[in-house]
């Protein structure tokens, strides 16, 4: 049984969502689906059912990611640990989830190889919240459905604090401000998101400038929703893209990517019920940059 969280929103269908997803034919997945072989939120479905941000697909098909995806000992700075859950600080430039042309040195590559994971364990991972290829910091991983589950249900509830640091174009921005613009797939690029009214969910970002430089910002950002990229698209639409970004900043981008960091992350333990609070500094190269940058006057 593999089991996926969805953690974009695109309203794209089941079967397209999982031949992408998968590296396998749409055909296939339709065949699993008719054969009563997946299942979203433990309910089965067709064909046409489009898929939503936070929604649990399970799939039971020996294809699985195992025979695709190998474990590989890569470096990992885990901040936190348990039976649970782990709290990863995530290096930039790391994939997080393996997809095609990404099935080597992605985060899930190497959390198979630090909990001894294969094809004959019972050991399981859920990436709770996804970060972008080049976005660091910090970042939560279920060990078993139930928690999966249980962590998933509190991003959406918003009992997951989780707060960012960037550095932004300009320096003229107010002081703190709240973005509220609904965030969907980019028509003319599938590769981008946008604000939009069409196919679109509610997003919410809260900014508080920290300092202000010639031409450039180091801000802090907190989210009430999680939609894909949505910090990069909300600064790219108040016209303050993130600094180094590829997608969405007309700059041209170095090879680290966006300057942006997930420095905090806070919780209540869905289990132990202990409160969990981690901050983490933003990486040498964030630094660095920040120390090119003159004050403001």
């Amino acid at each position: 049984m593999q089991e996926l969280l969805v953690d974009e929103e695109n309203f794209e269908r089941v079967d397209s969502y999982l031949a992408r997803k998968l590296d396998i034919s749409r055909s296939k997945v339709q065949k699993l689906i008719k054969d009563k072989k997946v299942f979203v939120n433990e309910k089965e479905i067709s064909s046409s059912y489009k898929v939503c941000f936070g929604d649990i697909i399970k799939v039971n098909n020996n294809l699985d990611f195992s025979i695709n995806v190998i474990a590989e000992d890569i470096p990992l700075d885990i901040v936190y640990e348990d039976e649970y859950l782990m709290i990863i600080n995530k290096k930039s430039g790391m994939v997080t989830h393996p997809a095609p042309g990404h099935y080597n040195q992605t985060l899930v590559n190497a959390l198979l190889y630090h909990l001894g994971i294969n094809e004959s364990s019972n050991i399981r991972i859920g990436i709770v919240h996804r970060l972008d290829k080049d976005t660091s910091g910090l970042m939560v991983v279920a060990k078993n459905d139930e928690v999966l589950e249980l962590l998933s249900n509190m991003i959406k509830n918003r009992e997951i604090k989780r707060h960012y640091l960037a550095i932004v174009e300009g320096d003229d921005l107010p002081s703190t401000a709240t973005i509220d613009a609904p965030i969907g797939r980019d028509v003319k690029n599938r590769e981008k998101m946008c604000v939009t009214d069409i196919n679109s969910k509610n997003a919410i970002t809260h900014i508080k400038v920290l300092k202000r430089f010639k031409d450039k910002s180091l801000i802090e950002c907190i989210l009430e929703s999680g939609r894909t990229h949505q910090i990069r698209v909300h600064m790219a639409y108040i016209k303050h893209p993130v600094v180094n970004d590829p997608l969405y900043n007309n700059s041209n981008a170095t090879d680290f990517g966006q300057m942006l960091h997930s420095k905090s992350i806070e919780f209540v333990h869905p289990i132990t019920k202990k409160s969990i609070y981690f901050e983490q500094d933003p990486p040498k190269e964030f630094l660095a940059y920040l120390t090119t940058l003159k004050e403001k006057n």
